[in-house]
C-alpha cells in the first residue's frame, strides 16, 4: 500500500540536530520510500493532507512494563521498597497471563494516542504480549524479567526467556533482548551467566541499574561497589546494554557507561515519583552516553505518555542545575525519538529514505501548538499528547484522525474493570 503524506511540516534529522520543514513524505509497504520526490512507480493509495499537520517520527518508549496498567494510581506516596515490596509484587503474583494481556493492550492504547510507535518491555507474560502486539500493529522489543543466584543454565525463567523469542519469528516489529531484572534481584554469578548467553545468541541485555539510595547502600554494604560497576564486573556490559534508571550515580560510574556504550533510558515522572532523584541527564551526554527516554510502568508512573517525559526532561535538569541551557528541546526529541532506536539496535527513530515507516501526526491547529514559532520546542515545552492525530508503524495506519483501527477500546476497558474488581484495585 502507498502512503503520501502530503505538503506537512515535518521534523528531519538535519546537520547540527532536528530541522523542521514543509515536505512530501512517500510511504511503500513498510518503509519510507521517497521525501519529496515520487519514488518510480510508487502508487497513491492513501493521501494524508498535510495541511495544519507536523509530522515527527513515532517516539520510542526505551523503557516500560506495559501489563502494569492496572496498577496504576494504587501504589502512590510510597518509598521505592515499600512500592516495589509491599504493595506492587503482591499484586504482580494474583496477575494470570490473561490479565497481562489486557493490560498491556491497555498501556498501547495509550501509547498509540500520544504518538508511540514503540516501546521496549519488560515482561512475566512474553506470550500474551507479544499476542497483543500483534494486534495492535506496535514496534516491540521485549525481555522477560529473570532473577537468581546461581549460575545454572537449566534455569527455568531463563529457558523459557529464550523458548519465548520464537513468537517473533514471523513478525519483523518483534525483537528479542535478556532481562535480568536488577542487581539486587540477580547474584554476580547468575548476571555473568546470562552476559554469557546473550553474547552467544547475539543479543542484547536491558536492566535495571542505580535507582534507588537504598540500592547504592545495600551494594556497598554486601558487595564494595555500586551497581554499575556490579554490572561490568559480571560481564552485562560485554553485549549491548540498555541500563534503566541511573539515577544514582557516583565515582567511576558515568565513566564505566560511556566506554562501554551502554544507553541508559531516563524515566523522569518515575524517579521523582519514588522518591529516588534525578538521572545526571547533562553529564551523561557530555561524556558521549546514549540517553534515551522512558515511562517506567504505570504503577510507578501512572502515565505511558512520553510527552509528559519530554516536558519533565526539558525542565527538571534547569532547575536543578540552575541554568536554562541544560538539556534542550532537541536533545529531548533525539531522546524520545533517535536515541531509542540506536540503543534498541531498530531501523527506525527518523525520518529518512529507507527507514521504517514508523510516524506520527499532531494536529498544530490547536491551542497548545498555536502559533507555529518552533515546532521542535512546542513538542518538548507545550504538547501533552492529545494533539496526536494519525499514527503510521510499520507503513500502516493504527490511528487517522484519533480513532484507533486495531484494537477495540470499549472491550479493553471492560476487561480492565472486571480484571480490577477480581484484584480487589
Amino acid at each position: 500500500m502507498g502512503i503520501v503524506i502530503r505538503d506537512a511540516l515535518a521534523v528531519l534529522p538535519g546537520g547540527k540536530g532536528p530541522e523542521t520543514g514543509r515536505h512530501t513524505i512517500y510511504i511503500a509497504g513498510d518503509l519510507i520510500a521517497g521525501i519529496d520526490e515520487k519514488p518510480e512507480g510508487f502508487s497513491e493509495d492513501e493521501v494524508i493532507s498535510g495541511k495544519d499537520r507536523l509530522v515527527i517520527p513515532g517516539l520510542i518508549n526505551a523503557h516500560t512494563h506495559t501489563y502494569m496498567s492496572m496498577m496504576r494510581n494504587c501504589a502512590d506516596d510510597l518509598s521505592f521498597m515499600d512500592w516495589l515490596f509491599g504493595r506492587v509484587s503482591p499484586i504482580e503474583d494474583q496477575l494470570t497471563s490473561e490479565d497481562a494481556y489486557w493490560g498491556s493492550l491497555l498501556s498501547q492504547i495509550e501509547m498509540i494516542r500520544s504518538g508511540t510507535t514503540t516501546f521496549n518491555d519488560m515482561q512475566m507474560h512474553v506470550h500474551q504480549t507479544t499476542r497483543a502486539v500483534r494486534e495492535s500493529g506496535m514496534r516491540a522489543v521485549i525481555c522477560r524479567g529473570l532473577v537468581g543466584d546461581a549460575c545454572d543454565r537449566s534455569d527455568r525463567r531463563l529457558q523459557e526467556a529464550l523458548e519465548e523469542m520464537n513468537d517473533g519469528k514471523d513478525c519483523d516489529r518483534l525483537t528479542f533482548l535478556l532481562g535480568p531484572h536488577a542487581p539486587y534481584t540477580c547474584g554476580p554469578a547468575y548476571l555473568r551467566m546470562v552476559a554469557d548467553v546473550a553474547k552467544e545468541k547475539g543479543l542484547g541485555i536491558h536492566i535495571h541499574l542505580s535507582e534507588s539510595v537504598t540500592e547504592i547502600e545495600n551494594m556497598r554494604r554486601d558487595h564494595d561497589c555500586t551497581p554499575i560497576e556490579y554490572a561490568y564486573r559480571a560481564g552485562v556490559f560485554d553485549v549491548p546494554a540498555i541500563a534503566a534508571h541511573c539515577v544514582q550515580l557516583e565515582g567511576n560510574d558515568i565513566s564505566i557507561l560511556a566506554q562501554n556504550g551502554v544507553s541508559v533510558v531516563t524515566n523522569p515522572a518515575s524517579n521523582m515519583k519514588l522518591g529516588n532523584g534525578f538521572a545526571p541527564v547533562q553529564e551523561l551526554l557530555g561524556a558521549g552516553v546514549n540517553v534515551c527516554l522512558g515511562t517506567d510502568g504505570a504503577a510507578s508512573n501512572n502515565a505511558q505518555n512520553l510527552f509528559r517525559e519530554m516536558g519533565h526532561l526539558a525542565l527538571i535538569h534547569k532547575g536543578t542545575h540552575r541554568t536554562p541551557q541544560c538539556v534542550g528541546a532537541p536533545e529531548v526529541f533525539e531522546a524520545a525519538t533517535i536515541a531509542g532506536a540506536r540503543a534498541l539496535r531498530l531501523h527506525t527513530g527518523s525520518i529518512e529514505v529507507g527507514k521504517k515507516a514508523d510516524l506520527a501526526i499532531l494536529r498544530l491547529d490547536t491551542a497548545s501548538m498555536m502559533p507555529n514559532n518552533n515546532p521542535v520546542a512546542a513538542l518538548c515545552y507545550s504538547a501533552d499528547g492529545s494533539e496526536t492525530d494519525t499514527v503510521i508503524i510499520d507503513g500502516r495506519i493504527v490511528m487517522q484522525g484519533r480513532e484507533l483501527k486495531t484494537i477495540d477500546e470499549e472491550r479493553v476497558f471492560f476487561e480492565i474493570r472486571q480484571m480490577c474488581g477480581r484484584l480487589g484495585l
